[in-house]
């Protein structure tokens, strides 16, 4: 049996995922919860072996889960199931170990057949999404570090040049704190710096934002 959480803060459409699942055979619901943290929770209480993930939810949203996810060793896989398929917001979540991305307005049986290939290593992929990340690996690996990041990683970046705090940036960007904090730790690790101090002065050599804007109280 396929062991399947369902995190979305909608109960309308956790109810629908589970009654979906529940007719297969080989699939069962082991949890459901509506936000990042208690999925986080669930994960380590469950130990499922897929997790539907939604990417926007209060407090730790869906790409803060998958960075808390990224390095462990057991970690379940994660079938993204959106109603925000932006671009950026793929990129990041599938760099972020995201198995597979679907829309939420994706057929049901194709939310099946992605959560069993996610069971067993495979992806399923809306054709937006793979077109998207088929452009990337043709046209994304331009020279320079701030390549290595993503897009929303580079917005997070010349925040901290700007010198702002993680409270400060997610306000700005509508994110929740704990992402911003995961954002931040993806790219001292992608660009090999010590803390946010090196980060914000690195960001300024780029040229991410004005160094007036920088000295600004």
């Amino acid at each position: 049996m396929i062991r399947v959480l369902i995190v979305d803060d909608h109960q309308v459409v956790r109810q629908g995922l589970r009654f979906v699942l529940e007719q297969e055979p080989d699939c069962t619901v082991v949890g459901e919860c509506a936000d990042g943290d208690a999925a986080l929770a669930q994960i380590d209480a469950v130990r499922p072996d897929v997790v539907l993930l939604d990417m926007v939810m209060p407090g730790l949203d869906g790409l803060g889960v998958l960075h808390a996810l990224r390095d462990r060793a057991d970690r379940p896989a994660v079938v993204v199931l959106t109603s925000f398929p932006a671009d950026d917001l793929v990129m990041d979540a599938v760099r972020a170990g995201a198995t597979s991305y679907l829309p939420k307005t994706t057929a049901v049986d194709r939310v099946v057949e992605a959560v069993r290939a996610a069971a067993t290593g495979g992806s399923v992929l809306d054709p937006g999404v793979a077109a998207l990340l088929v452009r990337s690996v043709r046209d994304g690996g331009g020279a320079g570090p701030l390549a290595r990041l993503s897009a929303r990683e580079l917005d997070v970046l010349a925040a901290l040049s700007r010198g702002r705090s993680n409270r400060e940036i997610a306000r700005a960007l509508s994110l929740g704190e704990q992402t911003v904090k995961s954002y931040v730790s993806s790219i001292l690790t992608k660009l090999d710096l010590q803390d946010r101090t090196q980060a914000a002065i690195f960001g300024l050599q780029q040229g991410l934002v004005p160094l007036r804007d920088a000295l600004e109280p």
